[in-house]
């Protein structure tokens, strides 16, 4: 089974949704988006990279935000 987020759910700046079987997965594919973006020079995605950049600086809140958003992935519906 699939599960969907967009990239803005995941932190990003856009409604492209992901999808992916596990949060793992969904990261990942996020990761590449946002790398695509960044080589575009998207100004949006620049700017939400330059926020996440911010939270990566404490590892405490970046763990914190990763556990949130994989607790959010696992709450969302199932589908093909």
């Amino acid at each position: 089974m699939m599960k969907t987020m967009t990239c803005r759910q995941l932190g990003g700046a856009c409604d492209k949704a992901f999808q992916a079987a596990t949060f793992d997965e969904i990261a990942q594919l996020s990761k590449t988006h946002g790398t695509e973006m960044f080589k575009k020079g998207d100004a949006a995605h620049l700017e939400a990279m330059q926020v996440m950049s911010e939270l990566m600086k404490s590892p405490d809140k970046m763990k914190a935000w990763f556990e949130a958003k994989k607790r959010e992935f696992e709450t969302l519906p199932d589908h093909l």
